[in-house]
């Protein structure tokens, strides 16, 4: 099993996802997302994972004008803009190799062990 977990360090879920593996003694790798963000074969791969872009967008984040603004760019744009702006996407993004989750879902990590 090879975890990680991309989040911030002030995020509640992010805080509660990292305490699960730490609980259940799995080794995991914390990137946060402000400092370093997502790869884009990082970010490809989770996109697949989790079904579209849409399923990676917070609708309760602050920048509401990124996010309106994401809706009418072309699919290779908002890709692009949201990938430089990783703070439209909800938190945490843990990745188990080819499988992904979006949020707190301790449900499907347990699965992974």
């Amino acid at each position: 099993m090879n975890i990680q977990i991309f989040g911030s360090r002030k995020s509640f879920d992010t805080k509660k996802a990292e305490r699960y593996f730490k609980e259940r003694r799995v080794p995991y790798q914390f990137i946060d997302m402000k400092e370093k963000g997502m790869s884009r074969g990082e970010f490809a791969s989770i996109q697949k994972a989790v079904g579209g872009l849409d399923a990676m967008l917070d609708p309760a984040c602050k920048d509401k004008d990124l996010l309106a603004l994401l809706q009418y760019l072309s699919p290779a744009d908002r890709e692009e803009k949201a990938l430089a702006n990783p703070q439209v996407f909800k938190t945490p993004v843990v990745r188990n190799g080819r499988q992904a989750t979006i949020g707190y879902c301790p449900d499907v990590w347990k699965g992974w062990e």
